[in-house]
């Protein structure tokens, strides 16, 4: 008998539904929300209540597209953290009535260890190329920045991450000294195709092991961007391509050294990237790259598995099923989620 899961996400600001059947992704509808950008930033009020809109048509069709009826669902699986509090309330409220209804489980699944789980989502008409355990995986977003060594689809281990700021978080601060609109990472690599990654320098954290820093870098690019102002007032525009192209290249420095620091380490060659960052083409360069110098066998996600999706949400649940790891209807959702 088919396992048809149905994943909902709805951490920060895209409600999102999606429908897999035995691995197979059958459906992946997304649902944005741009009312966020003339405040530079989510604003978590107006995305609870977005989502609050959004969740039922989502839903409705993503199941349509996948041509099912809601009776063959076998479970519900949802986001219960890290994110917004008001925004994973919605998606959780939603899933525990949608499954008692249906007098079906609910699966919670953790944003972050389900970034990484992309990579095992199959794609009829696809080659659908599936890492092998353990492999290691960089999860780069906005609110995350983390080394994983995984040794099994829900067996995941934490060997490096941030002790400050994110790398998301970078390229949106700095994308906003620089006048460039939220969500800032994509204006950063447009603007940096056409710019010399060579043009500028900044400073360069300093961290044992595999663990990352981006705070000193943003106060470095700060004052950078501050200072040459005061002698030329249109130094951001007539210098923004190369501006855009060093920061970036400095960022993906930062990040890629200590991956390859970790595969040298560990001896684990299977490297993997995801989270929002990983659509970035400087960070996807460089692990190519990477791949070629150092024998990777890389996986690099399609875009649209790179942001938030609750395609990811139901391939983890699908494996939390098998596993028959269900959780009861008084589950609340949680800001803060470890693995």
């Amino acid at each position: 008998m088919s396992v048809i899961i149905l994943g909902i996400e709805s951490s920060c600001d895209d409600t999102s539904a999606a429908v897999i059947k035995d691995g197979y992704l059958l459906s992946n509808i997304i649902a944005n929300q741009n009312v966020h950008k003339a405040y530079g930033g989510v604003v978590p009020e107006l995305a609870s209540r977005a989502h609050q809109q959004n969740i039922i048509p989502v839903v409705d069709q993503a199941i349509k597209t996948a041509g099912i009826k809601k009776e063959e669902i076998s479970a519900v699986a949802f986001t219960r953290g890290p994110g917004l509090l008001g925004s994973l309330l919605v998606g959780t409220s939603f899933s525990k009535s949608f499954a008692l209804a249906l007098h079906i489980p609910i699966v919670e699944v953790n944003h972050l260890q389900a970034h990484i789980l992309v990579h095992f989502i199959k794609q009829y008409q696809s080659e659908n190329r599936l890492p092998d355990f353990p492999f290691l995986c960089l999860l780069v977003s906005g609110g995350h920045t983390q080394i994983v060594m995984v040794k099994d689809y829900l067996d995941m281990e934490i060997i490096g991450q941030t002790i400050d700021d994110a790398g998301g978080e970078a390229f949106d601060k700095c994308a906003k000294v620089i006048g460039l609109p939220y969500p800032g990472g994509p204006g950063i690599d447009q603007n940096a195709q056409s710019g010399n990654k060579f043009a500028f320098t900044f400073s360069k954290p300093r961290i044992k092991d595999y663990d990352y820093s981006f705070s000193g870098l943003k106060t470095s690019f700060l004052y950078f961007i501050r200072d040459h102002i005061k002698e030329n007032q249109y130094f951001i525009k007539e210098n923004m391509n190369d501006l855009c192209a060093s920061i970036q290249h400095s960022i993906v420095e930062i990040l890629m050294q200590k991956l390859i620091l970790a595969s040298k380490t560990t001896g684990i060659k299977n490297i993997a990237i995801a989270g929002g960052v990983s659509a970035n083409s400087g960070l996807r360069s460089a692990v190519l790259d990477a791949s070629e110098k150092y024998h990777w066998n890389t996986f690099i996600p399609e875009f649209k598995f790179t942001t938030d999706n609750a395609a990811m949400i139901a391939i983890t649940g699908y494996y939390k099923y098998l596993n028959k790891d269900f959780a009861s209807q008084d589950i609340a959702p949680l800001a803060r989620f470890k693995y």
